[in-house]
């Protein structure tokens, strides 16, 4: 998502001609330090003594355009609730925040207000606070996690859930034939009718099948097991009732932990679920749009913590029903009053929801549900507003503490 901003603002400014106009649709210009740490997935938020001279270099860099360039305004992206990730924030902000105007905060991960108040040690609270508190603006992906970055008394909070490219233009050509097709098909073997044969060519191979897609990091947090254990509970019903349809589990991603990579391939072995689920591992580009396209449901019963929910937004942009949990900040990306939730950790309640998606036509709806929220404009758009806000002192972002301290200054937004 930083990438995504970084190259809708006009990309590094550092990085171009300069006699070249910086300006942009957004009002944007952007100084970007690139402070990768992690190697891999697994490397994020482990400690490496190699990682601390990253770090310092970094924040030379950044002190260098604070004064090269005259930039006042620290963007920052928060680390979550992990006291190796959180040394990061207490150095960087500690040797940095001083300097600059302004401090901007972009939570992408939810629930540190939380993990600091039920789970931290007191020095890490202390040290957190003086790293995070009372920060210019904080950008926040949902409504939900509004109340935990408040935690923080930040003089403003806005909320700009996140967008993508669209990676599905061809959606009315292509993708929307095709699940109408399918659904056809499924209803008229249900009713042991012969289906129409322009539904049979369109709807591709083994309609009968409903394909259940798992798509993210492969973890317990992320609600792969539960998934795992809905897709099983649904396909015993649908066994009881002799019913002609099948279910099959996709599973896409990478596992961070190798214990839960363990307890996976040890499901694979079982002789009941085992033949119910593939393993892709990890997919992009055409692989991941394919399965995208051809996949019927996505079940992602992640925990209420989950700081938004990617991945169901690309299922929109697929046209494809979604099912997930009622509480927390995913459910703010569905539509209105959408049926596809159920309470976390529950079998039953997971497969009566994918039980109810089978038969869903709303496909269209949810495509333009991601049309209308949810492109990578839309989330420029709101991301560039939210900062102008900032830059010319508009109270709409204003929190109820921002009373106690001074009133910030006007300025252009340069970060």
């Amino acid at each position: 998502m930083v990438q995504l901003m970084l190259n809708g603002f006009g990309g590094d400014r550092r990085r171009q001609p300069p006699n070249l106009d910086s300006a942009n649709a957004y009002g944007m210009e952007c100084y970007h330090v690139n402070a990768r740490l992690s190697k891999d997935l697994r490397d994020i938020g482990e400690f490496r003594l190699g990682k601390l001279g990253l770090l310092l270099f970094y924040c030379l860099q950044a002190l260098w355009i604070r004064f090269r360039h005259g930039v006042e305004n620290l963007y920052y992206v928060p680390a979550p609730g992990k006291y190796s990730a959180l040394c990061r924030d207490w150095l960087v902000l500690g040797l940095c925040r001083p300097f600059f105007r302004r401090l901007i905060l972009h939570g992408h991960a939810a629930g540190l207000g939380r993990w600091l108040e039920t789970a931290a040690r007191m020095p890490a609270r202390v040290w957190t606070w003086r790293a995070l508190g009372r920060a210019d603006l904080f950008v926040v992906l949902s409504h939900h996690h509004r109340r935990d970055v408040e935690k923080f008394w930040p003089r403003r909070v806005a909320v700009v859930p996140n967008g993508i490219p669209d990676p599905c233009p061809a959606f009315e050509t292509e993708v929307l034939p095709r699940r109408l097709a399918r659904r056809a098909v499924r209803e008229a073997i249900i009713q042991a009718r012969l289906p129409d044969p322009e539904h049979v060519a369109l709807a591709g191979p083994s309609p009968e099948e409903v394909r259940i897609l798992f798509l993210g990091h492969c973890m317990k947090e992320k609600g792969l097991f539960d998934a795992i254990d809905g897709v099983l509970t649904l396909h015993r019903r649908l066994r009881s009732k002799h019913s002609p349809l099948r279910v099959r589990l996709w599973v896409a991603g990478s596992f961070p932990r190798t214990e839960e990579e363990r307890a996976f391939r040890d499901l694979q072995s079982d002789p009941e679920a085992g033949p119910l689920m593939e393993y892709f591992g990890f997919i992009a580009g055409a692989e991941k749009a394919t399965v995208l396209q051809q996949a019927d449901i996505m079940c992602f019963p992640t925990y209420p913590m989950e700081s938004f929910g990617l991945v169901v937004v690309e299922a929109l942009a697929y046209g494809m029903p979604v099912v997930t949990v009622q509480d927390g900040a995913v459910v703010e990306v569905l539509p209105p009053n959408y049926l596809g939730t159920a309470s976390t950790r529950t079998p039953e309640a997971i497969a009566d929801a994918l039980e109810r998606m089978i038969w869903t036509s709303d496909f269209a709806n949810l495509r333009r549900h991601f049309v209308e929220h949810f492109t990578v404009d839309n989330y420029l758009k709101r991301l560039a507003a939210s900062f102008h806000r900032l830059a010319a002192d508009d109270p709409a972002d204003l929190t109820e503490y921002a009373s106690y301290w001074p009133e910030g200054r006007r300025g252009s937004m340069r970060k």
